[in-house]
């Protein structure tokens, strides 16, 4: 079963994002000048995106999984997004050599719905849990560090890396997203009408514009960029 209110959140998501891989373009190739790396704006409108995205994949999660977990269905989700996320990196490795990226939004959900299915069934602990992981990285208590640390130089990583989605605190919105999935606290007011169906219809091909947009832009920008210099 489908949920409006579930897509139109993806739809705005898409829409957010459109923008800001836009402005990245634009401000790559010099049309615009942003200090997108830096400024703060920009770093909270990024982590409303990527918050927007994970929230839904944990309610995602909940729904699907609701009545057992769909193994075979998980399976099949899980090599796509695997292949998808290989493509991902070998792409920004063509673009981005210095800064590419290695594990980023989709490779975070690769793995997150993996991980996730353990607390699918159990939307109390999925919370607490969830809560507990975003404090204690925002309290500077744990994060990811450790783990680049120890693998940075074998893999060759990155000093910088143009996106970083690491498991903490990120996993833990999963994990609240699986408990707001299970109460469903996402069933908000939300009238029916062209404008919430469109933006609907944008978050029901969420994962297809995701993988499609940015090589369309980043082509169409650096083609004018090349045209015109």
């Amino acid at each position: 079963m489908r949920y409006l209110q579930l897509d139109f959140i993806r739809g705005l998501a898409i829409i957010f994002m459109i923008i800001f891989h836009l402005s990245f373009d634009l401000n790559n190739f010099h049309f615009i000048n942003i200090d997108i790396y830096h400024a703060k704006e920009w770093h909270y409108y990024r982590m409303l995106i990527v918050s927007m995205f994970i929230l839904c994949v944990g309610i995602s999660l909940a729904l699907v999984n609701e009545n057992g977990i769909k193994i075979k269905k998980e399976f099949k989700r899980f090599i796509f997004l695997s292949f998808a996320s290989l493509m991902i990196t070998f792409a920004s490795l063509i673009t981005f050599a210095q800064s590419w990226i290695y594990f980023g939004v989709l490779h975070f959900i690769t793995v997150a719905s993996v991980l996730a299915l353990a607390f699918v069934r159990y939307e109390w602990l999925s919370l607490i849990v969830g809560v507990l992981i975003v404090l204690l990285f925002n309290l500077g208590i744990i994060n990811m560090h450790w783990l680049y640390n120890a693998t940075s130089s074998i893999l060759h990583l990155p000093y910088h890396t143009e996106d970083l989605v690491p498991l903490t605190p990120w996993f833990g919105v999963v994990l609240i997203g699986i408990f707001i999935g299970k109460k469903r606290l996402f069933l908000f007011p939300l009238q029916e009408n062209k404008a919430t169906n469109s933006i609907a219809l944008l978050g029901k091909h969420s994962l297809l514009i995701y993988l499609a947009h940015q090589p369309l832009f980043f082509g169409s920008i650096a083609l004018a960029d090349y045209l015109i210099h």
